[in-house]
């Protein structure tokens, strides 16, 4: 019963979080993430793989990417609004 509480309250705090957020880039990551787990349980088939392709690849066209130096900050300063 612990762990079940557990998943509830975490998956409720997270959509909390999530719910609070604008960045239109970190939702897309959260996504990603979110279809990556929920993937690796099975294989994708190759017409998936190539749907994701095309999709990163229109959403890099579309300027909706973080560069890495970017990425660290926004990560550093989700550590200091955890304090």
């Amino acid at each position: 019963m612990n762990k079940i509480m557990s998943v509830k309250t975490e998956r409720d705090q997270l959509i909390k979080e999530i719910e609070e957020v604008d960045d239109i880039r970190l939702l897309h990551a959260i996504r990603t993430v979110l279809h990556y787990s929920l993937q690796r349980e099975g294989r994708i088939t190759l017409e998936q793989y190539n749907r994701e392709i095309e999709e990163a690849e229109r959403r890099i066209e579309n300027g909706e990417f973080v560069v890495h130096e970017d990425a660290i900050k926004q990560m550093k300063g989700w550590r200091k609004s955890e304090d």
